[in-house]
């Protein structure tokens, strides 16, 4: 059995984490308000997929945080 780096069996589960985190995040009371405030402003929001939308959510909520 060959031994595989740490490194490159955790960038092999990336997407994988991603795609679980992306889920988590997209189920939680916050990311629904915030899409609901964010489509009464911005009608396109809806027209972008998930991971923009999760994306531009944690962009948005860790700006705030630095503040």
């Amino acid at each position: 059995m060959a031994i595989i780096p740490a490194s490159r069996q955790y960038q092999s589960d990336r997407p994988q984490i991603w795609d679980h985190l992306k889920q988590a995040i997209a189920n939680t009371s916050g990311f629904h308000r915030w899409q609901l405030e964010r489509s009464a402003q911005d009608t396109q929001i809806q027209d972008l997929n998930l991971d923009h939308q999760v994306k531009l959510y944690l962009r948005e909520t860790l700006e705030t945080l630095a503040y």
